[in-house]
């Protein structure tokens, strides 16, 4: 097994995430944590990065207000950031982390920024992701 990959799995394995699915030949694995909020969660050994993705929500209706409440928030957060797919709809989750001199720690650290993140933004995110639906109700 590759080292950095049996690296991350033992890692994963040990914060009791759920492994949804791995393929050491991608380098990926898609984690769960319910208690964290943590749903698909991609994590992609490319080395020498880690890359960890979580997906948050859809933009229904672009705007300018939540493209700067979202660039806003980056500042806060402690480890990773807000990014948007190619599309610009898709509002992801993203830490870049290196392999080689991984640890417990640092990984726990990126998934506790995350959980953070969530609870303190939860209702800003689903405000975020309803705008479009409320807008058309309001109309």
């Amino acid at each position: 097994m590759n080292q950095s990959f049996a690296k991350v799995k033992d890692y994963l394995l040990e914060l009791d995430y759920t492994m949804v699915y791995e393929s050491e030949k991608e380098g990926v694995f898609i984690i769960e944590n319910e208690e964290m909020g943590i749903s698909k969660m991609v994590v992609g050994c490319a080395d020498p990065l880690l890359i960890i993705e979580q997906y948050i929500f859809d933009i229904r209706e672009p705007s300018m207000e939540i493209y700067q409440k979202l660039l806003q928030k980056n500042r806060d957060i402690i480890h990773g950031a807000f990014v948007l797919d190619e599309s610009g709809r898709k509002v992801i989750f993203r830490d870049t982390l290196q392999i080689e001199n991984l640890d417990l720690n640092e990984l726990e650290a990126s998934f506790n920024s995350l959980g953070l993140l969530l609870s303190e933004y939860s209702d800003e995110i689903i405000r975020f992701s309803k705008q479009h639906a409320l807008k058309h109700i309001h109309s």
